[in-house]
């Protein structure tokens, strides 16, 4: 693949200030923890089911010892200390603090030590459970075809996810090598996983831990019927990312959406919150062997995509930084970015080959995942499947890893079956027909190609530089990132937030911090 030369002392650069902002946030995630947290933390023991209003069992435990001012030390904390005072199970432990109606008395009560002893053989099966389902994946897709990159990804948001079942076999059928389940409108605003299958829902399908497990049943059925690997993928964000991240490593998917900064910015959800939150499930996420998709892309849908080109790059270094942080190898990030200059723009093609190629050099180890043109579509649909060709032939030059393919009908309707299946076979000509494309040419030295690569390299760097001098936290509420501003303590989910006390006891992410 011919390269763009860029300065690597510069990217090096970036990479160290791109740790240092993500150490700082370190430093408040190793401190706190969240009704999110605690809430996967029960789930991941067993803890399961909801009252006839529909409330998660989880949600009762974690908000009655929240409302006693008890979550500081762990919910872990307090179902041993019930393990040790006799409870069957921590099934019987989680209903009867959730429902039980007593006080909650954290005096004189046992050790962090000797809670953790209580549920030594509940984390390990916690641990296991989540080994067992990444082997159990491993060896299925071992016996499969896995696609050729760019991987063809695709989506289905039906509302409902027997329909969505049909529509992932379907894609499977006409060459897609991905295929994700678009979340219910709003539902990352939800502080709460539904529970079961789901029928209903606006703008996609409720993401529940049922709904997992019936696309996972699809889409191994249609794997074995081709004999070609068809990988699944949701969206662990919002104010469960958590919670969905565990779901979907029990239940075997491939990927998961998972940014460290896009429910603070495009869902107005707490930046305290996001940030603890997506450190736990990506330390879950590390362990099950998921491929995180980050949301760089959607920064051009509320920025100018030849303007804060840069903004892209610099986040993609930060969330680089996080993963790490959180145990991700490379090979496990997919960092995102999206074709979405204007299309009238001159030469706007050769900018957009500037950035992927930049962006797929730069992080030459990850799955990078490139988002389609949806900011320009309109309702003109012929010109809307050109601007997805050009949009597949960029992909392909520059070797990206996963292409989410563009829909002729974007912003016009939810995508039918006949859409998909347009999208699919324009992506198998161009890329059929392109494959090679980029091993084959040269970007002229000094032209607009490198030019532009290397602006947008030393502006990502200053921003950088800008970010850690300030610090993330001021960044994000001046609006460095997609023109948008958060405040610190503003937005969904700040209450859930909770210090630790000295004692705080979570087992489970000692042993995904330890690697055991």
């Amino acid at each position: 693949m011919a390269t763009v030369p860029v300065d690597l002392s510069v990217v090096d650069e970036c990479r160290a200030l791109a740790g240092r902002v993500a150490d700082d946030v370190q430093r408040y995630i190793d401190r706190h923890t969240t009704v999110g947290v605690e809430r996967t933390v029960a789930r991941a023991y067993g803890v399961i089911g909801a009252d006839p209003e529909g409330a998660p069992l989880p949600n009762a435990l974690v908000d009655r010892l929240q409302a006693a001012g008890a979550l500081s030390r762990g919910v872990s904390w307090h179902l041993g200390r019930a393990l040790l005072d006799g409870a069957s199970s921590v099934q019987d432990a989680a209903e009867a603090i959730a429902y039980g109606g007593g006080s909650i008395d954290v005096a004189g009560g046992p050790s962090a030590a000797q809670a953790r002893a209580a549920l030594e053989g509940h984390t390990r099966a916690a641990i296991d459970r989540i080994d067992r389902a990444r082997a159990d994946r491993e060896a299925f897709k071992a016996r499969h075809e896995v696609g050729e990159a760019p991987l063809k990804y695709v989506i289905v948001a039906t509302g409902n996810i027997y329909d969505d079942a049909v529509q992932a076999k379907a894609a499977r059928f006409t060459g897609a090598d991905i295929v994700a389940v678009i979340r219910a409108t709003a539902q990352s605003l939800l502080d709460y996983v539904p529970e079961g299958a789901t029928t209903e829902g606006y703008g996609g399908t409720y993401a529940t831990q049922e709904n997992f497990r019936i696309i996972r049943r699809a889409a191994d059925e249609v794997s074995q019927e081709t004999g070609k690997y068809l990988a699944q993928t949701n969206y662990s964000s919002g104010l469960c990312m958590a919670e969905i991240a565990w779901m979907a490593a029990v239940e075997r998917l491939d990927m998961l959406l998972n940014d460290a900064m896009y429910g603070i910015l495009f869902r107005d959800i707490n930046m305290c919150r996001t940030f603890v939150d997506q450190y736990f499930s990506r330390r879950i996420v590390a362990r099950a062997g998921i491929v995180i998709n980050t949301g760089e892309d959607n920064y051009l849908t509320t920025s100018d995509a030849v303007e804060k080109a840069h903004t892209v790059l610099a986040s993609q270094f930060i969330n680089e930084a996080f993963a790490k942080r959180a145990g991700l190898r490379e090979e496990q990030m997919g960092l995102g970015h999206a074709f979405e200059i204007d299309p009238w723009l001159e030469d706007s093609f050769l900018l957009e080959l500037a950035q992927a190629q930049l962006v797929r050099q730069i992080f030459d180890r990850h799955p990078i995942k490139w988002m389609p043109p949806t900011k320009f579509k309109t309702g003109d649909i012929l010109h809307s499947h050109v601007h997805d060709a050009m949009f597949n032939l960029a992909g392909i030059t520059t070797h990206q890893s996963i292409e989410l393919l563009g829909m002729f009908s974007e912003a016009i309707q939810t995508p039918l079956l006949m859409d998909r299946y347009l999208s699919l076979k324009s992506a198998r000509y161009v890329f059929g027909t392109a494959r090679h494309l980029g091993d084959e040419i040269q970007w002229k030295p000094g032209g607009i190609v490198e030019r532009r690569a290397r602006e947008v390299l030393a502006s990502a760097h200053e921003q950088l530089a800008e970010v850690e001098r300030v610090g993330i936290w001021d960044a994000i509420a001046t609006g460095a990132f997609a023109d948008v501003k958060r405040a610190r303590t503003g937005g969904k989910g700040f209450a859930g937030v909770v210090e630790r006390h000295a004692e705080y006891l979570n087992p489970l992410l000692e042993i995904l911090e330890a690697g055991r």
